[in-house]
């Protein structure tokens, strides 16, 4: 017991939180919600109104002797004139509440966006993609479905309250205080049911994440999967993930969908007591309350008890909104990397790279690199090698700086590094990684991804020193043909191919070679080797190789071991003896 009062202590905490950080989106809209509000209110006034003249027409009717006929057509002229004037301003107020609602959910999904490209890259790293698509997405989408029904319900049901409670004391107080000591019961109810649907529903919203992250990678991984028939595992794991939404879905729609039922229950015993003391008080005061007066104590009524209805189905709307905002401002306000606008960019590069007392570890507890000590002058080649998990790409996150040192410094001709502006160093690096990344686009778009204004001239040059001109030609609208997410139908070759043309065009001071032709063939492996030699000349690279026949012509071999730079020198010079190296190179022709 003490843990579920705590964990619905927690949910009520973060729930307030949550309120408040919307309130703080909705506050530059004041004006239109003041609009809203006015005209929610003449919406009230004139829907509460229209009881006040059937009330006289039926004393007209049955009052007297006889119908006064013009009367009754000026009480029918005034019923039209008021529920037109109902109909108009609850439209507008609709207007302006879609208008708020979804200016809200574009300013956060924007924001989110944003947050996006400013987040670190261990942040991404640590957690699923499809949680944070879900999160950008899903939940925003839910939020915007929940706030929007607030807006459109909330406002109208609390005035129609106020304004029909002012009505009842006018026409029968007596009655009036009948109806409000009833009220308190509907009222816990719904505060009692609500305060269970919150902590099921954010629950359910964290569920839905998981059970989108795993589809994205099952979708990324299908060949993998299919290869290795993993199909049935992979079922049963989203079949556990699904009768976990299943469960958790069930006791939230449950729980949500007594708050209905009870407050009706409620509202009948509320219009009972009413028809019986007004009938009653009809007989008794021997005119004084008239019938006329019973049908708008009764419209009354029915009118105040109708808004708890509607705003018991909005709390449990909102509770769900409620919580994957919460999620959704989580992610918000997630740490960002530090902002680096303030610095000044990095001088003209050449190339020359230096590392000193240089360590680093993604988590404390876990040491990858240490006390790590490097010079590279400008035009050398520097190839990288070692065993998986040494620290070989961690090496190369370093110096673009998608993760910062723990210890140490690097610097980029004498500067560190940390002190200039993200861009101004990534600009003065070209990368081809082993894992290609392409756009949706033109192919064109996605090799002038680093050179927007290049000219077909230099595409197709690019192209061409990348042996990727032939392959394009054949596509059936050419530099223009429109491929698809992560280069659509192409072969994995072809978009490696284009990365490397994107490098081609580029023409940095600074190269990074991860794995760079491991999805070509030996032969055009040959003559993109032959390329890129005329690419490295004058320019510094770091060659990130496992195959170490391709780096026997570097200038200098770092070899890594668990993090540490355990041999260094040239290809022939680490051969020479007992080495670390020559055992890797002589293993991989054994």
């Amino acid at each position: 017991m003490p843990k579920n009062n705590g964990k619905n202590a927690h949910a009520k905490k973060t729930g307030n939180g949550t309120l408040r950080e919307l309130f703080s989106y909705i506050r530059k809209y004041w004006l239109l919600l003041a609009c809203t509000v006015l005209l929610s209110l003449a919406t009230v006034v004139c829907t509460l109104y229209v009881p006040v003249l059937i009330g006289d027409g039926i004393d007209c009717i049955v009052g007297a002797g006889r119908v006064d006929f013009q009367t009754l057509q000026g009480i029918l002229w005034q019923i039209a004139l008021f529920a037109v004037g109902a109909a108009l301003t609850q439209w507008l107020a609709g207007l302006y509440n879609n208008y708020i609602t979804y200016q809200v959910v574009e300013d956060v999904r924007a924001k989110a966006i944003r947050k996006l490209q400013v987040l670190p890259l261990k942040y991404i790293d640590g957690r699923g993609y499809g949680q944070t698509v879900n999160t950008v997405i899903s939940d925003v989408e839910q939020f915007a479905d929940g706030l929007l029904m607030g807006f459109t319900q909330l406002f109208t049901g609390v005035i129609t309250i106020l304004g029909t409670v002012a009505f009842m004391f006018f026409v029968h107080w007596q009655l009036a205080l009948t109806v409000l000591l009833v009220t308190p019961l509907s009222l816990f109810t719904a505060k009692f049911i609500s305060s269970k649907t919150y902590s099921m529903f954010l629950q359910q919203s964290k569920i839905r994440g998981k059970q989108t992250a795993f589809i994205d990678e099952m979708l990324s991984a299908l060949p993998t999967v299919q290869a290795y028939t993993h199909e049935d595992e992979n079922l049963q794991t989203f079949d556990a993930m699904n009768q976990e939404l299943e469960k958790c879905s069930l006791k939230a729609i449950f729980f949500s969908s007594l708050t209905n039922p009870c407050t009706r229950f409620v509202n009948a015993v509320v219009y009972a007591l009413v028809a019986l003391f007004g009938a009653l008080a009809v007989i008794s005061t021997g005119g004084m309350f008239s019938v006329g007066a019973l049908s708008k104590f009764l419209a009354y009524a029915t009118q105040y008890t109708k808004p708890f209805n509607e705003i018991t189905g909005v709390v449990t709307e909102f509770q769900n909104a409620l919580a994957c905002a919460s999620r959704v401002f989580e992610f918000l306000s997630a740490e960002e990397e530090v902002s680096d606008a303030q610095n000044p960019r990095l001088p003209p590069v050449e190339g020359n790279v230096r590392l000193e007392n240089v360590s680093f570890s993604y988590e404390p507890e876990q040491k990858l690199i240490q006390g790590l000590n490097l010079a590279v002058q400008s035009g050398k080649r520097i190839a990288i090698v070692g065993p998986t998990g040494c620290g070989k790409t961690t090496l190369i996150n370093l110096f673009m700086r998608f993760y910062d040192v723990t210890e140490g410094a690097i610097f980029v001709e004498d500067t560190d590094v940390r002190t200039v502006t993200r861009h101004s160093l990534r600009t003065g690096y070209g990368m081809v990684l082993q894992d290609t990344w392409l756009k949706s686009g033109t192919i064109r778009e996605n090799l002038c991804l680093g050179m927007p204004h290049a000219t077909d001239e230099q595409i197709i040059a690019a192209a061409k020193s990348a042996h990727a001109h032939g392959f394009i030609s054949r596509l059936p609208e050419g530099y223009n043909t429109y491929i698809g997410e992560d280069g659509g139908a192409l072969s994995q070759g072809q978009k490696q191919l284009l990365c490397i043309a994107r490098i081609m065009l580029l023409l940095p001071p600074m190269l990074i070679l991860d794995e760079a032709t491991s999805s070509i063939d030996t032969r055009t492996e040959l003559k993109i080797q032959e390329a890129f030699a005329r690419l490295m000349q004058g320019r510094t690279s770091f060659i990130v190789a496992h195959r170490l026949s391709t780096i026997q012509n570097a200038d200098l071999i770092l070899v890594m071991k668990d993090g540490n730079v355990v041999e260094q020198g040239t290809h022939a010079q680490l051969l020479n003896g007992d080495t670390f190296y020559s055992k890797l190179y002589n293993s991989q022709f054994e």
